[in-house]
């Protein structure tokens, strides 16, 4: 199966179709009239593919198990055809879109197992998803396309050349895939004036957004917070937080690290951990979403 660690758990929803055609008008009326010989046929249909799509998992094996919040069925009988619509929904790291169409089809092939005694020319067609919500493509950034970055690098280790970045380089590959142009890449030390003195100047020159990688944890010489705070305008408790629960998710350390968010005017300030996988996973925590702030900043609705 795909590997889906990485992703956000979001609210997801599927709306998928299928279309039962009946061969003649005494079947539809059979229907309605509740006079099939095997039963209410949509009271039964939509038990089936209640059970059907919890199943999905179990019938085709790239499919992740995920919990099935909400599920609905709908039909609409138009001439002989009879329209199945299968609503499926679920918070979770990834879409309900196959479970909605298995949905879909299991109603309509309990329908066709129905009414085969009475009508030998039943047809299904036209199986397939009608929309899908949720996830990193509902949460792009709407609002520009022009960001710029500097990622900077806090540690004395790797300015004294006795080791090699892999977090800022990390950290610039998140940011092409978002679409974000890295204007700056630097390696200072853990010197508290020299982190200020960054911030200002790239604030300063107009960058949008200032990275810093290392120096969030709890060393004495881990002063990354410490510098960024009193230049802060305002913090931004909620992508501080999401980092540290992504983070915690994934190991018990997270909780120690000090990673900070705030703007300078209107220029955003973050301060992620030093390693590799904490650099890397606090901007699968918050990335693409995050990049809507940019808009906000200056004036646009969420909405």
């Amino acid at each position: 199966m795909v590997d889906i660690t990485h992703k956000n758990t979001t609210l997801r929803t599927a709306v998928a179709q299928a279309i039962v055609k009946v061969s003649k008008p005494e079947t539809i009326e059979a229907i309605q009239n509740d006079t099939v010989p095997k039963g209410n046929v949509f009271a039964m249909s939509k038990a089936a593919g209640l059970l059907g799509v919890k199943r999905t998992p179990d019938i085709l094996p790239d499919c992740h198990p995920l919990p099935i919040e909400y599920t609905g069925v709908a039909y609409e009988i138009n001439g002989l055809e009879i329209t199945v619509l299968f609503t499926v929904k679920t918070i979770y790291k990834t879409g309900v879109e196959v479970e909605a169409m298995h949905g879909a089809s299991v109603v309509a092939l309990n329908m066709y197992d129905m009414l085969k005694p009475i009508d030998k020319g039943i047809e299904i067609h036209h199986i397939k998803l009608l929309n899908k919500k949720g996830g990193k493509s509902d949460f792009k950034n709407r609002f520009r396309t022009d960001i710029t970055a500097a990622v900077i690098v806090c540690s004395d280790t790797i300015s004294a050349g006795h080791k090699e970045d892999k977090a800022g380089k990390a950290i610039i590959e998140k940011l092409k895939i978002c679409g974000v142009q890295t204007e700056a890449y630097e390696i200072i030390p853990d010197a508290l004036e020299v982190i200020q003195n960054k911030a200002k100047q790239y604030q300063e020159q107009g960058v949008d957004l200032i990275i810093y990688t290392g120096g969030t944890g709890l060393s004495a010489r881990d002063v990354t917070p410490e510098a960024l705070a009193p230049l802060l305008d305002r913090r931004i408790p909620g992508i501080e937080e999401a980092i540290r629960s992504y983070g915690q998710d994934r190991t018990p350390y997270s909780m120690l690290s000090r990673s900070v968010a705030g703007t300078i005017k209107n220029t955003l300030v973050l301060a992620l951990p030093g390693s590799t996988n904490g650099a890397s996973e606090s901007m699968d925590a918050i990335f693409p979403s995050v990049l809507h702030i940019f808009g906000i900043l200056r004036g646009a609705r969420h909405d």
